[in-house]
């Protein structure tokens, strides 16, 4: 998997963010009215998560949603 992957490093965050508050997959899926196997392929980057799941996830973790994209692409192409 590539390290400039956008998904791969949306996961990256939202995994960091779950576990700075101490909250499992699931519970962070109960709170977000998500499917725990939903929370574990975003954040393995195996998902392109859509916009209204950013904004739930966000909710969940009384962040800023810009908190969860707010990573550096080494690459600036998303096209790979």
């Amino acid at each position: 998997m590539q390290t400039n992957d956008p998904c791969h490093l949306f996961g990256l965050n939202l995994k960091k963010f779950r576990e700075k508050n101490n909250l499992s997959q699931e519970k962070l899926a109960q709170m977000a009215n998500l499917d725990r196997t939903y929370i574990s392929s975003v954040e393995r980057g195996k998902r392109n998560i859509s916009l209204i799941n950013i904004l739930k996830l966000a909710h969940a973790l009384n962040i800023d949603p810009c908190n969860l994209i707010n990573f550096q692409i080494n690459n600036h192409s998303l096209e790979e």
